[in-house]
């Protein structure tokens, strides 16, 4: 098969402890899953859940003891972190039930949704999507992935970020609204999930913005650490 211009490489994420890495099909996001953060950002209650993507391309895949960089981006001047744990899809399919989910499941890893969130917030308001606050480059920044049977208890796991050394964000997976099976459930009734799809489940309170020259350290109990530093370009 020919093509009009090579097609780009894969975008892959490493797997903790193995030589073969995990190709990205697709990136879903789960909007406000944790109340607290709900609440900072206007929010109150259990609201169905809903979703939005990033292109896999998205992707700034950092190994186990690096700091990656992701450069300030472009047209804005209010970037925000949210750390998350990410669930990697590993057995596909559509209709998955909560209690079935997590046989489809390969493993999880720390994952950052980085967010212009003046943008974000100028869409909203317009009623208009806001795919240009969070589907942009370098906007998902991503550590290893640990296969599920070494993660241990993930759902309820501490989960935390630092940015200079000083608390941002800080609590547990067990304080998601939606839960994992329960995400996977919802996400499987609108599209068909695939090998390789990631599942960024959300961020706890205490998002904030961060300038050039930030670093940003965050984890998820078992799973690791991801650091980050933001460059001026």
């Amino acid at each position: 098969m020919s093509y009009v211009f090579t097609p780009p490489a894969t975008v892959s994420v490493p797997v903790l402890g193995r030589p073969e890495r995990f190709p990205v099909h697709r990136i879903y996001c789960v909007g406000r899953n944790y109340e607290e953060h709900a609440k900072e950002m206007g929010f109150t209650g259990r609201e169905p859940p809903f979703f939005f993507l990033k292109p896999a391309d998205a992707i700034v895949s950092v190994a186990a003891g690096e700091t990656g960089q992701i450069p300030y981006p472009s047209l804005t001047n209010n970037l925000h972190h949210e750390i998350e744990l990410v669930v990697a899809i590993g057995t596909g399919g559509r209709n998955i039930k909560a209690a079935d989910a997590a046989g489809h499941i390969f493993g999880y890893a720390v994952g950052l949704d980085m967010t212009r969130r003046d943008l974000q917030g100028e869409m909203k308001k317009q009623g208009r999507p806001w795919c240009i606050g969070k589907a942009y480059d370098h906007s998902a920044p991503i550590g290893p992935i640990t296969p599920a049977a070494q993660a241990g208890d993930v759902a309820r796991a501490p989960i935390w970020l630092q940015v200079n050394g000083a608390d941002r964000q800080r609590s547990t997976v067990a304080k998601l609204i939606w839960n994992i099976g329960e995400t996977i459930e919802h996400l499987s009734a609108a599209w068909e999930l695939q090998p390789g799809d990631l599942i960024y489940t959300g961020t706890p309170e205490g998002v904030n913005a961060v300038v050039a020259g930030d670093t940003l350290v965050g984890g998820v109990d078992g799973l690791g650490t991801l650091s980050v530093r933001v460059t001026s370009s």
